[in-house]
């Protein structure tokens, strides 16, 4: 009756505790530690329809090598379950049905999550591409789709796997799939295994979860659970942002407003500032230590240098490679590549067109931004400090410092060369070596420094 007493106790307890903690605002509460490749890394997306001109694993597989050299650690797979091939049009996407290629094999409407599309190869293809992966030092993060399927699913034979409609049939949602009710405690339980089923027989190192904001944050707490019980250094990536999502479940978050903010700020809609404010408005609105990924490409996006020009994209990547937060490159975007983008057609990147003299200085400067990320600790782990400047409407200044470290970095987001005075909120000795810049020009005095920067220049040093 004794022990009977304190093992009820001790259930209260844990219950108020839980009941404490789920009222607690989440700025208020501490992000979950992620792993070092994580937050050291640089996540690099692969669009096996684009990748190569095959648009296999198999030969996917055979370019890691150049993935790894550009210095990306962490290699996000686009889906690779078996897509529906259901031809009635009004089960396609909106873009889907604008695509001039008519093909109905969306990866993201799934038919079976259990097999791997032969499209892109066997399951045995996507452990060597694994394998190959780790040998190369790179992680892998597959793509999983939760929130909705084709229309001849595998999982109709169970109906309660599926949100209804009045008339009693499956729900279709705004991109007319079928909605998943993850209300379902079966179909938690068979998604939860299919995660686990791809890190212990194929070897992936987590996944990024697509529209994972519309999927029930306690089925991905509860997964999460699971998942770390099969391996502790697992990293989830959520399309979406909860203020609550890096508490339990995921590592990192997207971020929309940031990729829009930053959009606006580069073609003139919007001052620079704009981007501190939104800066500030997350970080006090999401766990301590919370993640986003930086990117200005993705497969949902137009090609950024089409939207940017080549010098917009420069400046860009500076701030992506020097504000906190996971830099995120698209493949074929550290060579300029502008193949349009449709998800349902095979138009390879012309990679043979990296060896020409911009692309390639493209690529050089690429890798001099994931080389001086990866050899200043400042970059991945100092504190965010925004400075003060005299043109908010163009120039972004800010430091990241830690204990013995500290790294200026200056972007101009406009086209236009300014004269820009930057005030450092103490009396500062101007002492900086300069790190990586657009021939920028500093005149210094005791309250802070006059830079010279070109359109859509930028300035990163390093305190002596």
């Amino acid at each position: 009756m004794k022990n009977a007493s304190i093992g009820i106790i001790a259930l209260l307890v844990m219950s108020v505790f839980a009941q404490v903690a789920s009222s607690t605002p989440p700025n208020e509460r501490q992000a979950r530690p992620s792993p070092d490749w994580l937050t050291r890394g640089v996540i690099y997306q692969v669009w096996l329809r684009t990748f190569t001109p095959e648009g296999t694993l198999k030969a996917a597989a055979n370019r890691l090598a150049e993935v790894a050299d550009l210095g990306a650690t962490v290699v996000y797979l686009s889906p690779v379950q078996l897509q529906d091939d259901d031809p009635r049009p009004e089960f396609w996407s909106p873009r889907q049905q604008k695509s001039p290629n008519a093909d109905p094999r969306n990866p993201y409407r799934v038919k079976d999550y259990d097999r791997i599309d032969p499209e892109y190869g066997t399951e045995t293809d996507l452990q060597e591409f694994v394998a190959k992966a780790h040998k190369h030092g790179l992680r892998v993060l597959m793509d999983v789709v939760y929130h909705h399927t084709g229309p001849t699913c595998v999982l109709l034979k169970h109906p309660e796997f599926f949100q209804l409609d009045a008339e009693g049939k499956p729900a279709i949602n705004q991109w007319n799939f079928l909605r998943l009710n993850l209300e379902s405690p079966r179909l938690r339980e068979y998604l939860t295994e299919n995660m686990i089923h791809w890190v212990k027989e194929c070897g992936v190192d987590g996944f990024r979860c697509d529209v994972s904001g519309a999927v029930p944050l306690d089925f991905w707490e509860a997964a999460r659970e699971r998942l770390d019980r099969v391996r502790s250094d697992l990293v989830i990536l959520a399309e979406g942002l909860r203020a609550d999502d890096q508490v339990k479940a995921f590592d990192i978050n997207y971020s929309f407003a940031w990729y829009h903010a930053l959009r606006d700020v580069l073609t003139g809609r919007q001052p620079a500032e704009a981007i501190v404010q939104l800066w500030e408005k997350q970080h006090g609105s999401v766990p301590r230590g919370a993640r986003f990924i930086r990117y200005t490409d993705n497969h949902d996006i137009d090609r950024s240098l089409t939207l940017f020009g080549e010098r917009g994209v420069r400046a860009a990547s500076v701030l992506h490679f020097t504000i906190d937060g996971v830099p995120f490159l698209y493949n074929g975007q550290e060579i300029g590549d502008t193949t349009p983008q449709d998800l349902y057609h095979h138009w390879p990147i012309n990679w043979e067109a990296g060896g020409l003299p911009r692309q390639k200085a493209l690529l050089i400067f690429l890798k001099t931004l994931i080389e001086l990320r990866r050899n200043e600790t400042a970059l991945t782990a100092g504190s965010v400090e925004w400075l003060k400047n005299d043109r908010p409407d163009s120039v972004l200044s800010f430091r990241r410092r830690t204990a013995d470290s500290e790294i200026l970095s200056v972007v101009n987001l406009s086209n236009r060369a300014v004269k820009v005075r930057i005030t450092f909120p103490e009396p500062t000795r101007w002492s900086y070596d300069t790190l990586i810049d657009d021939g920028a020009k500093a005149e210094t005095d005791d309250s802070g420094a006059l830079l010279h920067v070109t359109g859509f220049g930028y300035f990163v040093a390093k305190r002596k």
